[in-house]
């Protein structure tokens, strides 16, 4: 790193034009990032990752091989992107069809887990922490600290900051955290 620049990008990856790179990201082998896209610091973006254009992403994220993140998609701070994971970016497409004035906006919330293949289907926000099992296909929003897993995704549960499913006691067993239910709203907070 020395004097140039404060992140990493290996020799076979291609930055477009007017992207910014946040200070210890690092960028592995055939990533394309198209224009006019934020990367937050400390990120990781694995073998074969495409962005953009357009797309922001938070601080100590990690996308890891075969991912594409498509204009619309806001990934918060700390996300993580498993394997081959997949957004979409249109409701109805056509090859046909010229739908490029309608992509859906996806919001990633802070912390979020989206584990391998699984799937997500624009135009639905994914609440900070929540975890999606791998294979899961989103079709609606998914609430801060749930856990949803099949097709179509379902809440089966709910976790913690730690990423740990939640007993019915809602205390975190790898950090001794407590949380709140509020049954009503469907949505859960850590004690104070």
């Amino acid at each position: 790193m020395g004097d140039g620049p404060s992140f990493f990008v290996h020799e076979s990856a291609y930055i477009d034009e007017n992207v910014v790179i946040g200070h210890g990201t690092m960028i592995w082998h055939f990533v394309h990032i198209l224009a006019n896209c934020d990367i937050g610091n400390d990120c990781v973006l694995g073998q074969n990752v495409m962005l953009g254009p357009d797309v922001s992403i938070g601080n100590g994220c990690k996308i890891q091989n075969n991912v594409a993140l498509y204009k619309g998609v806001e990934l918060g701070d700390n996300v993580f992107c498993g394997p081959s994971c997949v957004f979409t970016n249109v409701l109805t497409p056509r090859a046909n069809v010229n739908r490029k004035e309608e992509f859906a906006r996806t919001h990633v919330g802070n912390g979020a887990t989206i584990g391998a293949n699984a799937t997500i289907v624009c135009g639905h926000d994914l609440g900070e922490y929540c975890m999606v099992a791998a294979g899961a296909v989103v079709t609606k929003n998914v609430p801060a600290f749930a856990l949803v897993a099949g097709v179509p995704a379902r809440q089966i549960g709910w976790v913690s900051h730690a990423g740990e499913r939640l007993d019915l006691e809602l205390k975190c067993p790898r950090t001794g955290d407590e949380y709140q239910l509020d049954a009503a709203n469907n949505t859960l907070s850590l004690k104070v």
